[in-house]
């Protein structure tokens, strides 16, 4: 087994002097003559790339908040791991075209961080312009040549940390277009946008035209009288002879456009999902190069990952997710939809995910973080999920700036002041007081917490008429002390207890492992039923629900005794939870190892399924599985996007290991696929690999590490398999494989049983 030693020389690199650190590097390079021969590669003379000021990699239309901001850079391939770096910051180009840092030169730094480099110069001046670049020093310990220089410009604080990337536009032509009776028009742009519509027109009389824009289509024509919050909207535009052209004058929706909905840019035109047009009354003849759909979104690089795979519905599905991603972030935080454009904090949670795993951009989500401190949401364990929003920041970009500024008024965020003796929480809890609402950020002395657990709720509390009467909580009985609620707090005291180690506070760690400890047994003492095999809903009930057993799976609650009766008990209620459930259902069955039947969920053609969304017509995923299942639903709710995460976090397997991603871990669990390909962004540089399954059951795989990463990679087998890493044989009782910088291929032969 290629076994290259990476990791541990970060972590002694952090520690070691100069000295020792020239020995890593004559480690380095030994390790790698004896790599494959794809992987050798010549060392010092490529230069970083992909440079990043405060996570943004194209910041000269941004200003930088931060006075202190953090860069970062890709280690060269060629590099294989980087042993030192030297970064200079200049006043002017012509400084910096001759390699002189008169702000900020950090002389060569004897270490491997690539990234949360924070600024050491002189102030910095208020809404003064930068240049900087960077060179490293590579395994061989040769330089490498210095960056090209990056620009970025220096902006006011307003008390927040993150600097919000700059909005990009996108100007789709029409797909379809065609002219119908009566000088009328009807053309599809391919997919629905948040957007507004650009007309070239010439006429030589003045004249309205009526603009027919909309999401879905219904006997072949735009539905006018769209049910829940479907878009539609109709407009007529006057054209005159001494104009060609327009862009809409759209009306504003007064719900989306309130004192809570997110404020867009003053620079844009109101804006409207719509992928349908419909033109009447054009007299002078329209072609399709006189329409644009001019769509608007959040900094996206979409080359940055990649899925695809045997299974045509499981890719269909993937396509639909990313792309809902990347349409869905037009307001610059994570938002519910269309209907609202309030972030809401379980919905950002399931967007933050996908987002890390479809491009390599972490602003939006930093700034949507801390909107939340100001912010709240009613649902109690929407509460909940802010810790768990900083803890994947904190994994995925190993920055600690959010933690060190929230982490008194987060805590309060856990509702761990709501406890009882036996440390579960209520919101019911006495201790819930208007004082306690305003620690959450509440501002309205009337406001209370309620316990959500899955949205829709039931028929009888909703007064919609629903395909299911029970809605999307599987019959959960509610309950003052409740399994879900209390799932998730254990989480947030395992992710409490490392963020006080990260900030060094003794006390608050073992405080927060204590009461982890303490409701984990209360949980499993108290609301598991050991004789059937699963959790009750909750204090006082029999009841059991899908939410209750997948929380509790998904968060580690479940002692390894019961994990499969637990598993069981979720593989036999179905896709009985909503799409913001089905985040926690599909974790709890990869946890579980039930790695087909999550795979059947995620493809499954039935009513309550991804692919359906694609079948009744939408581009963007649901806020529900079906418009008979939550009649208010909108067609742009990126918590329906959860396939965009789970595909390559759990099918895939691939996550960061360590906070930052300079090691990843890689468990795949690709069920019944016979062949597969994916690319995973992460601040260091994109994972790669493929995988295929052979007629005789022989199991290939290539992984590609960028450089200065390391990879642990857990593929399953059996003490009697045969497992083969870059061409040699290695003891298949090693449950994980260590894998450096470059190309590697893994080969498991399942032996005849």
């Amino acid at each position: 087994m290629l076994a290259i030693t990476c990791p541990l020389m970060r972590d002694f690199m952090k520690k070691l002097p100069l000295l020792l650190c020239l020995l890593v590097e004559t480690t380095a390079i030994l390790a790698q003559n004896n790599a494959p021969n794809h992987t050798r590669v010549q060392q010092g003379s490529v230069s970083p790339t992909g440079l990043t000021v405060e996570y943004i990699r194209e910041p000269t239309q941004v200003a930088i908040k931060d006075g202190q901001p953090e860069f970062g850079w890709l280690v060269p391939t060629s590099a294989v791991t980087q042993t030192g770096f030297q970064v200079l910051v200049a006043s002017s180009k012509a400084l910096i075209d001759k390699n002189e840092g008169d702000v900020w030169n950090s002389g060569p730094v004897y270490k491997n961080g690539s990234t949360n480099v924070t600024y050491q110069g002189t102030t910095l001046q208020t809404g003064k312009t930068y240049h900087w670049k960077v060179r490293i020093w590579g395994a061989a310990g040769r330089p490498s040549q210095y960056s090209k220089a990056q620009v970025f410009t220096v902006g006011k604080s307003d008390g927040e940390l993150t600097t919000g990337n700059r909005f990009q536009t996108d100007r789709i032509k029409p797909r379809v277009f065609t002219k119908k009776a009566n000088n009328s028009y009807f053309v599809d742009f391919g997919k629905d946008a948040f957007a507004n519509l650009e007309i070239n027109y010439a006429t030589n009389t003045p004249d309205t035209l009526i603009f027919h824009l909309g999401e879905q289509l219904e006997n072949g024509q735009i539905n006018r009288k769209p049910t829940g919050t479907i878009r539609y909207q109709e407009v007529r535009l006057g054209v005159s002879p001494n104009q060609t052209k327009y862009t809409l004058r759209l009306k504003p929706d007064q719900r989306n456009t309130g004192p809570k909905a997110v404020v867009l840019p003053d620079s844009f035109p109101v804006l409207l999902p719509f992928r349908y047009c419909e033109i009447e009354k054009a007299s002078s003849p329209l072609q399709a190069k006189d329409l644009t759909q001019v769509v608007y979104y959040n900094y996206w690089e979409n080359n940055q990952s990649y899925f695809n795979s045997s299974d045509s519905v499981l890719n269909a599905i993937w396509d639909m997710c990313k792309y809902s991603i990347k349409a869905t972030t037009f307001a610059g935080l994570y938002v519910d939809g269309d209907r609202e454009r309030i972030p809401y904090e379980a919905d950002a949670y399931l967007n933050q995910l996908s987002h890390y795993t479809t491009d390599r951009e972490y602003a939006i989500a930093r700034r949507t973080i801390e909107y939340f401190m100001q912010h709240p949401t009613w649902p109690t364990e929407w509460q909940l999920h802010v810790a768990m929003m900083f803890y994947a920041d904190y994994m995925y970009t190993g920055n600690t700036e959010l933690i060190e500024k929230y982490y008194e008024p987060l805590k309060h965020k856990t509702l761990m002041e709501l406890d009882r003796e036996d440390g579960l929480i209520s919101s019911q809890s006495p201790k819930n007081t208007p004082e306690f609402m305003k620690k959450l950020g509440f501002t309205d002395p009337k406001e209370k917490l309620s316990d959500i657990t899955d949205w829709p709720p039931a028929q009888k509390d909703t007064g919609w008429k629903l395909a299911t009467a029970e809605g999307e909580r599987d019959g959960f009985v509610f309950r003052p002390i409740n399994t879900m609620i209390n799932s998730f707090y254990y989480k947030n005291m395992v992710i409490m207890a490392e963020f006080a180690k990260i900030l060094g506070k003794t006390s608050d760690e073992l405080d927060f492992q204590l009461r982890a400890a303490k409701v984990k047994t209360a949980l499993n003492e108290k609301l598991f039923d050991k004789i059937k095999g699963h959790y009750v809903d909750g204090e006082g009930t029999d009841h059991a629900s899908v939410h209750a057993n997948m929380t509790a799976l998904a968060f580690g609650v479940v002692p390894e005794v019961y994990k499969k009766s637990v598993a069981q008990f979720i593989q036999s209620r179905g896709m009985a939870c909503s799409v913001y459930g089905a985040q926690y259902l599909m974790e709890a069955l990869y946890e579980a190892g039930a790695q087909d039947y999550a795979l059947q969920l995620l493809t499954d053609q039935s009513d309550r399924s991804w692919y359906n969304m694609i079948r009744i017509g939408a581009t963007i995923t649901l806020e529900a599985w079906d418009m008979k299942y939550k009649p208010n639903s909108d067609w742009n709710h990126a918590w329906g996007a959860v396939p965009a995460n789970i595909i390559p976090r759990q099918l895939w397997g691939i996550q960061p290991k360590t906070a930052g991603g300079s090691v990843v871990s890689i468990k795949p669990q690709l069920g019944k696929l016979a062949s597969s390909e994916i690319k995973v962004p992460f601040m260091m540089g994109n994972v790669s690999a493929s995988y295929q399954r052979t007629s005789d059951g022989i199991k290939r795989f290539t992984f590609d590490v960028p450089a200065n990463m390391a990879a642990e990679v857990e593929i399953k087998s059996k003490a009697e398999d045969k497992v083969v890493v870059n061409g040699k044989q290695v003891a298949s009782a090693f449950k994980t494989l260590q894998l450096g910088p470059g190309k590697h291929e893994i080969t498991l032969k399942e032996a005849v049983r």
